[in-house]
């Protein structure tokens, strides 16, 4: 019994930062999506230095994430698929950083490092520690 405890506790661990991830995916795309330019770009200031359907496209690509990293876990279908998009959101939170790099922006991808950590446990911990079976 005291041996399912770590994997009890890793699971909570799992869902507990699974939506917060997803949470903050959803804040920034209906940012994206949804802001104008011009306000946004007083909070992001890149986003009125690129063009306005890339702009568009990181929201939608945000709310993918979001969705992959809830859904096919809480409704136990297809599963497996949660781990892989934590580790998409990993790919996505490199290419953050090195758009933001390029840019002259280095320090700002504090945020990108710390979602791209709080990615790759997600992964790990649905791949190998705490999967969650389909219904």
């Amino acid at each position: 019994m005291a041996s399912q405890q770590p994997s009890k506790a890793l699971h909570i661990s799992l869902w507990i930062i699974q939506v917060i991830l997803a949470a903050t995916f959803i804040w920034a795309a209906a940012m994206k999506l949804f802001q104008p330019i011009d306000q946004l770009a007083n909070m992001w200031p890149w986003v009125g230095q690129i063009p306005v359907a890339f702009v568009k496209f990181t929201g939608l690509v945000d709310l993918l994430g979001a969705v992959g990293l809830i859904l096919p876990a809480w409704l136990r279908i297809k599963p497996q698929l949660t781990p892989i998009a934590a580790l998409g959101t990993v790919v996505l939170m490199i290419c953050a950083s090195i758009f933001h790099i390029t840019r002259g922006e280095a320090s700002v991808i504090g945020v990108n490092i710390v979602f791209a950590v709080l990615a790759a446990f997600i992964a790990w911990g649905r791949f190998t520690k705490a999967p969650i079976a389909e219904k």
